[in-house]
């Protein structure tokens, strides 16, 4: 056993179980790769002020959970604790927005890091797959993100989620809102650090998750009541879009997120199986988010889903999902003759699609049949020097148990047809 752990609040994803998480990337990744969204991958770490201007400098992610750090050069930089933001910056930084076909879509998979009391479902890294939609404002854009992420989820096998949706307003209605909140907050019994964030930005006491807190808000003015004409209009035809494309929604007058950028449309899925960490993802429109970065006005929207909740979340159901085999033939050679031959047959099956594996090490034939059980694989494929002398190898069915010889110069067109 090794003197090192891994850091407290972390995890190592080791075989068989990773592949469910690469499964679910995957899933979550198709339908975005089949609707003209394009892979993006940005550093794991940014400078500091990028999240702080972006993030929102009251947040807690800004205030709490953000590792920054000085460089000997004595930059500030911080890794990434979520994804918009960087995506955003290399989008600008590439000139993506003016090669003339807006939206720019993009998708992108990776670790993010926060500072978090470690929990199950919380981790302080953690695995998203998100998709960004920059620079046109159209609430079929808002309501496509939406209806795509419902289908990763639905590929996956998942019912027991729901989609919670809000307006957020915009820079309009939500300064009306914004001084009626703050008037309705300010008379409440709160402690000193939330009184602060009522002056920088209220909205997020309605996010406050503590019991005591929650209690006062009852009766706080709604942003829908708030919401101007364009915004109302706005969400109706998201609202709508979603309806005709058969998704279920809950409305959700309460949902603010916990990101100072977004404006107008917001969204959260949350898995009724997983307890308080019941968030899987979430999103929404943030068209400020362009300027507030030093960019021109880019009106986008775009959303980022938890691996690791998501895995969870099928857990709580149930749901294994159909993985492929990691191995589908395993040799094992007799002498070293055989290992010769069953290496190149190795290579070959590979090179032609299947995944085979060899019995490295010299093992005896028991030893090596019981890594071949391990390994998972449907074949086996099993020669010595009295099967070379007739030219032909042992194809041993793992699950049945039978065996047939094959011809050596068979042998991979007959595994291609039957893996």
């Amino acid at each position: 056993m090794s003197t090192f752990k891994a850091p407290k609040g972390t995890y190592d994803l080791l075989p068989p179980d990773s592949a469910a998480y690469l499964a679910v990337r995957e899933a979550i990744a198709a339908p975005l790769r089949a609707s003209g969204y394009g892979y993006i991958e940005t550093p794991g770490f940014e400078n500091v002020e990028l999240f702080a201007r972006g993030v929102g400098e009251s947040t807690d992610i800004v205030t709490k959970e953000m590792y920054a750090f000085e460089t000997k050069g004595g930059d500030r930089l911080a890794l990434r604790p979520e994804g918009t933001a960087s995506v955003l910056r290399a989008a600008l930084e590439g000139n993506l927005h003016k090669a003339g076909n807006l939206p720019v879509k993009l998708w992108y998979s990776g670790s993010y890091y926060r500072y978090e009391r470690p929990q199950k479902g919380r981790y302080r890294h953690f695995s998203q797959v998100g998709a960004e939609a920059i620079g046109t404002e159209d609430p079929a854009l808002d309501a496509e993100l939406i209806i795509l992420a419902d289908q990763a989820y639905r590929s996956l096998g998942l019912r027991r989620f729901r989609i919670l949706l809000n307006s957020l307003g915009d820079q309009e209605c939500r300064p009306v809102y914004r001084d009626a909140l703050q008037s309705f907050l300010r008379g409440l019994d709160l402690d000193e650090e939330t009184r602060r964030r009522i002056e920088i930005n209220p909205l997020r006491v309605l996010d406050d998750k503590r019991a005591e807190v929650q209690k006062q808000l009852t009766g706080a003015p709604v942003l829908r009541d708030h919401l101007c004409d364009a915004c109302t209009a706005y969400h109706e035809e998201v609202r709508a879009l979603l309806t005709a494309a058969g998704v279920a929604y809950e409305d959700d007058e309460r949902l603010v997120r916990g990101l100072d950028y977004y404006t107008r449309t917001t969204f959260e899925f949350v898995h009724d199986g997983l307890g308080s960490q019941s968030a899987v993802g979430g999103g929404g429109r943030y068209d400020g988010l362009s300027e507030m970065i030093g960019g021109p006005a880019l009106p986008s929207v775009g959303w980022a889903l938890g691996v690791d909740r998501t895995v969870l979340a099928l857990e709580a159901e149930g749901i294994t999902l159909d993985l492929p085999a990691a191995t589908s033939v395993y040799a094992v050679p007799l002498g070293e003759e055989a290992r010769r031959v069953l290496f190149g047959l190795v290579s070959e099956l590979r090179r032609a699609g299947v995944s085979a594996d060899f019995a490295y090490g010299a093992k005896g034939l028991k030893g090596a049949m019981k890594n071949a059980h391990r390994s998972g694989a449907r074949y086996a494929l099993v020669a010595g020097e009295r099967d070379l002398a007739e030219g032909v190898a042992q194809l041993k069915d793992m699950e049945s148990g039978e065996q047939q010889a094959v011809a050596l110069a068979e042998v991979v067109d007959r595994l291609r047809q039957t893996v």
